[in-house]
Protein backbone atom coordinates (compact mmCIF):
# COMPACT_ATOMS: atom_id res chain seq x y z
CA UNK A 1 0.00 0.00 0.00
CA UNK A 2 1.80 3.56 -0.97
CA UNK A 3 1.67 5.56 1.98
CA UNK A 4 0.13 8.90 0.87
CA UNK A 5 1.90 11.42 3.04
CA UNK A 6 4.70 10.04 1.39
CA UNK A 7 2.98 11.13 -2.30
CA UNK A 8 2.27 14.50 -0.93
CA UNK A 9 5.76 14.80 0.40
CA UNK A 10 6.99 14.38 -3.05
CA UNK A 11 4.37 16.39 -4.70
CA UNK A 12 5.30 18.73 -2.49
CA UNK A 13 9.29 18.54 -2.77
CA UNK A 14 8.21 19.14 -6.50
CA UNK A 15 6.25 21.73 -6.98
CA UNK A 16 8.87 23.41 -4.53
CA UNK A 17 12.03 22.81 -7.01
CA UNK A 18 10.11 23.90 -9.72
CA UNK A 19 8.87 27.34 -8.35
CA UNK A 20 13.08 27.58 -7.11
CA UNK A 21 13.82 26.93 -10.77
CA UNK A 22 11.96 29.72 -12.06
CA UNK A 23 13.16 32.01 -9.17
CA UNK A 24 16.36 30.77 -10.39
CA UNK A 25 15.89 31.85 -13.78
CA UNK A 26 15.61 35.15 -12.95
CA UNK A 27 17.47 35.52 -9.54
CA UNK A 28 20.32 33.22 -10.28
CA UNK A 29 21.87 31.21 -7.51
CA UNK A 30 23.99 33.09 -5.60
CA UNK A 31 21.08 35.43 -3.83
CA UNK A 32 19.13 32.08 -3.38
CA UNK A 33 17.62 31.72 0.30
CA UNK A 34 15.14 29.14 1.50
CA UNK A 35 13.45 32.30 3.49
CA UNK A 36 12.29 33.45 0.15
CA UNK A 37 11.53 30.40 -1.25
CA UNK A 38 9.12 29.87 1.65
CA UNK A 39 7.43 33.27 1.24
CA UNK A 40 6.61 32.35 -2.77
CA UNK A 41 5.40 29.05 -1.83
CA UNK A 42 3.80 29.65 1.64
CA UNK A 43 4.94 27.20 3.28
CA UNK A 44 7.34 27.27 6.34
CA UNK A 45 11.02 27.36 6.31
CA UNK A 46 11.15 24.84 8.60
CA UNK A 47 9.03 22.64 6.23
CA UNK A 48 11.84 23.13 3.91
CA UNK A 49 14.80 22.29 5.97
CA UNK A 50 13.06 18.94 6.49
CA UNK A 51 13.58 18.29 2.38
CA UNK A 52 17.04 20.17 2.32
CA UNK A 53 18.95 20.88 5.42
CA UNK A 54 21.31 23.49 4.18
CA UNK A 55 21.70 26.18 1.22
CA UNK A 56 23.92 24.10 -0.94
CA UNK A 57 21.81 20.81 -1.04
CA UNK A 58 18.68 23.16 -1.89
CA UNK A 59 20.99 24.65 -4.90
CA UNK A 60 22.49 21.18 -6.15
CA UNK A 61 18.29 19.84 -5.56
CA UNK A 62 17.00 22.91 -8.00
CA UNK A 63 20.00 22.08 -10.39
CA UNK A 64 18.82 18.53 -10.66
CA UNK A 65 15.35 19.55 -11.13
CA UNK A 66 16.41 22.08 -14.13
CA UNK A 67 18.37 19.18 -15.91
CA UNK A 68 14.24 17.17 -15.40
CA UNK A 69 12.54 19.92 -16.95
CA UNK A 70 15.34 20.02 -19.88
CA UNK A 71 14.86 16.23 -20.58
CA UNK A 72 11.20 16.13 -20.19
CA UNK A 73 10.18 19.57 -22.38
CA UNK A 74 13.03 19.14 -24.74
CA UNK A 75 15.04 15.78 -24.76
CA UNK A 76 12.62 13.37 -24.54
CA UNK A 77 10.19 14.83 -27.39
CA UNK A 78 13.08 15.37 -30.03
CA UNK A 79 14.30 11.86 -29.57
CA UNK A 80 11.26 10.32 -30.56
CA UNK A 81 12.03 11.67 -34.25
CA UNK A 82 12.86 8.74 -36.86
CA UNK A 83 16.25 9.88 -37.74
CA UNK A 84 19.55 11.36 -36.31
CA UNK A 85 19.64 14.70 -38.31
CA UNK A 86 15.68 14.76 -37.47
CA UNK A 87 16.10 14.63 -34.06
CA UNK A 88 19.32 17.31 -33.64
CA UNK A 89 16.95 20.00 -35.59
CA UNK A 90 14.07 18.90 -33.05
CA UNK A 91 16.67 19.52 -30.35
CA UNK A 92 16.83 23.27 -31.61
CA UNK A 93 13.28 23.07 -32.28
CA UNK A 94 12.12 22.06 -28.67
CA UNK A 95 14.23 24.02 -27.30
CA UNK A 96 13.36 27.15 -28.84
CA UNK A 97 9.48 26.40 -28.08
CA UNK A 98 10.62 26.11 -24.24
CA UNK A 99 11.82 29.71 -23.99
CA UNK A 100 8.80 30.88 -26.10
CA UNK A 101 5.95 29.33 -24.17
CA UNK A 102 7.17 31.08 -20.94
CA UNK A 103 8.09 27.70 -18.94
CA UNK A 104 10.36 29.81 -16.64
CA UNK A 105 10.37 33.60 -16.75
CA UNK A 106 14.09 34.12 -17.08
CA UNK A 107 13.65 32.16 -19.93
CA UNK A 108 16.65 29.81 -18.98
CA UNK A 109 17.76 28.48 -15.84
CA UNK A 110 21.05 27.57 -17.78
CA UNK A 111 21.91 30.77 -19.39
CA UNK A 112 21.41 32.77 -16.08
CA UNK A 113 23.39 30.59 -13.52
CA UNK A 114 25.89 29.65 -16.13
CA UNK A 115 26.73 33.18 -16.47
CA UNK A 116 26.57 33.85 -12.62
CA UNK A 117 29.28 31.18 -11.87
CA UNK A 118 31.29 30.50 -14.57
CA UNK A 119 34.34 32.34 -12.54
CA UNK A 120 33.07 30.63 -8.85
CA UNK A 121 34.11 27.31 -8.46
CA UNK A 122 32.58 25.04 -6.19
CA UNK A 123 30.10 22.13 -6.21
CA UNK A 124 27.33 24.29 -7.71
CA UNK A 125 29.43 25.79 -10.78
CA UNK A 126 30.58 21.95 -11.03
CA UNK A 127 26.96 20.78 -11.03
CA UNK A 128 26.10 23.22 -14.08
CA UNK A 129 29.26 22.62 -16.23
CA UNK A 130 27.99 18.90 -15.91
CA UNK A 131 24.81 19.75 -17.32
CA UNK A 132 25.68 21.94 -20.17
CA UNK A 133 28.45 19.49 -21.17
CA UNK A 134 25.50 16.53 -21.71
CA UNK A 135 23.60 18.53 -23.32
CA UNK A 136 26.72 19.35 -25.82
CA UNK A 137 28.11 15.69 -25.94
CA UNK A 138 24.32 14.44 -26.84
CA UNK A 139 24.57 17.19 -29.72
CA UNK A 140 28.27 15.78 -30.71
CA UNK A 141 27.06 12.18 -30.64
CA UNK A 142 23.55 12.47 -32.70
CA UNK A 143 25.81 14.90 -35.40
CA UNK A 144 28.34 11.87 -35.12
CA UNK A 145 25.52 9.13 -35.39
CA UNK A 146 24.10 11.24 -38.86
CA UNK A 147 27.45 11.12 -40.04
CA UNK A 148 27.84 7.56 -39.47
CA UNK A 149 24.30 6.51 -41.30
CA UNK A 150 25.15 8.77 -44.05
CA UNK A 151 22.03 11.40 -42.79
CA UNK A 152 25.01 14.14 -42.94
CA UNK A 153 28.11 14.64 -45.08
CA UNK A 154 31.31 12.90 -44.68
CA UNK A 155 33.33 16.38 -44.11
CA UNK A 156 30.79 17.59 -41.81
CA UNK A 157 32.81 18.64 -37.99
CA UNK A 158 30.53 17.29 -35.61
CA UNK A 159 31.78 19.40 -32.52
CA UNK A 160 32.02 22.44 -34.86
CA UNK A 161 28.02 21.41 -35.56
CA UNK A 162 27.25 21.02 -31.99
CA UNK A 163 28.65 24.84 -30.73
CA UNK A 164 26.86 26.57 -33.49
CA UNK A 165 23.66 24.74 -32.43
CA UNK A 166 24.15 25.55 -28.74
CA UNK A 167 25.60 28.98 -29.81
CA UNK A 168 22.89 30.12 -31.45
CA UNK A 169 19.74 28.40 -28.83
CA UNK A 170 21.87 30.38 -26.03
CA UNK A 171 22.17 33.51 -28.77
CA UNK A 172 18.47 33.72 -28.81
CA UNK A 173 18.05 34.24 -24.47
CA UNK A 174 20.24 37.38 -24.95
CA UNK A 175 18.30 38.98 -27.89
CA UNK A 176 14.75 38.62 -26.47
CA UNK A 177 14.98 39.10 -22.83
CA UNK A 178 17.78 42.06 -22.78
CA UNK A 179 17.77 43.44 -25.97
CA UNK A 180 13.77 42.72 -26.81
CA UNK A 181 14.39 41.55 -29.90
CA UNK A 182 11.40 39.45 -31.17
CA UNK A 183 12.77 37.80 -34.23
CA UNK A 184 15.55 36.24 -32.50
CA UNK A 185 13.55 33.03 -32.63
CA UNK A 186 13.31 33.21 -36.53
CA UNK A 187 16.82 33.58 -37.30
CA UNK A 188 17.68 31.04 -34.76
CA UNK A 189 15.56 28.66 -36.43
CA UNK A 190 16.78 29.73 -40.04
CA UNK A 191 20.56 29.64 -39.21
CA UNK A 192 20.40 25.95 -37.67
CA UNK A 193 17.50 24.88 -40.47
CA UNK A 194 20.13 26.41 -42.99
CA UNK A 195 23.18 24.70 -41.63
CA UNK A 196 21.85 20.97 -40.87
CA UNK A 197 20.44 21.67 -44.72
CA UNK A 198 23.43 22.35 -46.36
CA UNK A 199 25.28 19.44 -44.46
CA UNK A 200 22.83 16.85 -45.32
CA UNK A 201 22.49 14.51 -47.80
CA UNK A 202 19.32 14.49 -48.19
CA UNK A 203 17.55 18.11 -47.45
CA UNK A 204 14.08 17.01 -48.03
CA UNK A 205 14.03 14.71 -44.96
CA UNK A 206 14.14 18.41 -43.03
CA UNK A 207 11.34 21.45 -43.17
CA UNK A 208 12.10 23.96 -45.50
CA UNK A 209 11.06 26.72 -43.13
Amino acid sequence: MIDGRLQRGERTRLAVLDAAVALASVEGLEGFSLARLAQNRGVSKAGLFAHWPSKQQLQLAIVERAQEQWVEFIVQPALKESSAVRQLWALHEKRLGFYEKGVLPGGCFFATVGAELADRPGPISDAIASANEKWMDLLVAIARRAIKTRELRAETNPEQLGFEIQALGEAVIVHTHLLHRDRSYQYARRAVLDRLRHLSTDPHILPES
